[in-house]
């Protein structure tokens, strides 16, 4: 049985550790650097670094801040946003990232997971979903959830796994920052439905919410932002209750 993997994520705009609510009233949280150093030390599995302001020309930005984190942190390291070729990836992957995530360059050209996939392993290729659920469908947004698709959210996971998606990041807009739980009933069913890791994300709120997402969810990973930015839960405290409850988990 795989362990179950807690996973900080960090929003980057303008160089810095950024959380809102449902995508929206962004408040700094901190140098992602300094903020990566401390997850690194104190038990997270892994981490997300998503720029969601990304453009082409802060490409560099982004590859520079990569290169910085390598340097301090000795676990794996998932870097995001405005990644729209191989050669974007070729550069970050060189910069030290262990894997990239890409969200809206896939639905608009999804022939890249394949691309990415055959030049640099599934392994190293995390597909994030963005979804909302809109009368009683979930919906898939792009940029940052600005903008609805006509995309369901369990085909396109189904189609991202067949195009040589490692993993999933999906994350529900409806919960996103509110701290009232996962979409559980969401991730159950994707989970359910790939053969690919499900990492959940949006709504972590207190350490039952990540048992929650694991035991009903069925989720392979759980990520949250602000509750770890925020101390609000330590992720040591957090790995404890997680065993507690017969969750296997790397202490």
């Amino acid at each position: 049985m795989l362990t179950k993997r807690i996973i900080p994520c960090l929003d980057i705009k303008n160089g810095r550790t950024v959380k809102g609510v449902n995508f929206v009233d962004l408040r700094d949280a901190g140098d992602p650097v300094e903020l990566a150093e401390i997850y690194a030390k104190f038990g997270a599995d892994e981490l997300v670094f998503l720029d969601i302001s990304a453009t082409e020309e802060r490409r560099r930005t982004l590859a520079d801040l990569v290169l910085r984190v390598a340097e301090k942190v000795n676990i794996p390291f998932t870097v995001g946003g405005g990644i729209s070729s191989v050669g974007d990836v070729d550069i970050l992957l060189q910069n030290g990232a262990d894997k990239v995530s890409i969200n809206s360059s896939a639905v608009k050209n999804p022939d890249l997971i394949n691309e990415l996939s055959a030049k640099f392993g599934s392994q190293c290729i995390t597909v994030a979903i963005d979804a909302k659920l809109i009368e009683g469908e979930w919906i898939v947004h792009l940029v940052g959830g600005k903008v609805p698709t006509k995309l369901n959210l369990f085909n396109w996971a189904k189609e991202v796994e067949k195009r040589g998606a490692g993993e999933i990041l999906f994350t529900s807009m409806n919960n996103d920052g509110t701290k009232n739980g996962f979409a559980n009933e969401a991730i159950a069913r994707l989970s359910s439905e790939v053969n690919i890791p499900i990492i959940a994300s949006g709504g972590a709120g207190n350490m039952q919410h990540f048992c929650d997402t694991f035991i009903e969810g069925k989720a392979d990973a759980a990520l949250a932002a602000s509750v770890f930015h925020f101390k609000e839960i330590e992720i040591k405290e957090l790995k404890e209750e997680l065993r507690r409850n017969g969750i296997l988990v790397r202490l």
